[in-house]
């Protein structure tokens, strides 16, 4: 049951800080593009990358803590249906190339956020 719990308590702040950072990126760079959801998936990438390195290879630390981080609070803090509904929205207002950047570059940026986040885990741990 402590698992449960510890997810429950990393979902609801990876929830709470998503939606911080996604209306904090709108403020600063408007809502023309997607940006708000571009940063969390490539932010949370590279955080994701670096705490599988940290909790399990070099610290060892409990599955209360590691899922609460990861599957919880990097859960919720990322996700992938609201990059799809984003794209979405973007086709059905015709703007198809920033749909077509904004997908091209939520995968690969995030891909190479968890590349970064595992060689700096690797690197200063």
């Amino acid at each position: 049951m402590s698992i449960y719990i510890a997810i429950a308590f990393g979902g609801s702040l990876g929830a709470v800080c998503r939606y911080w950072v996604s209306m904090s990126t709108t403020r600063w760079f408007g809502d023309g593009f997607p940006y708000g959801t571009l940063t969390v998936n490539v932010v949370g990438s590279i955080v994701i990358g670096f705490l599988t390195i940290i909790l399990a290879d070099r610290l060892n630390v409990s599955n209360e803590v590691r899922l609460g981080l990861i599957v919880g609070f990097l859960g919720a803090f990322t996700t992938f249906s609201t990059f799809a509904l984003d794209t979405f929205y973007l086709i059905d207002n015709g703007a198809i190339l920033k749909a077509l950047v904004y997908g091209l570059a939520s995968v690969i940026l995030s891909v190479l956020g968890v590349w970064a986040g595992i060689l700096a885990a690797k690197q200063y741990f």
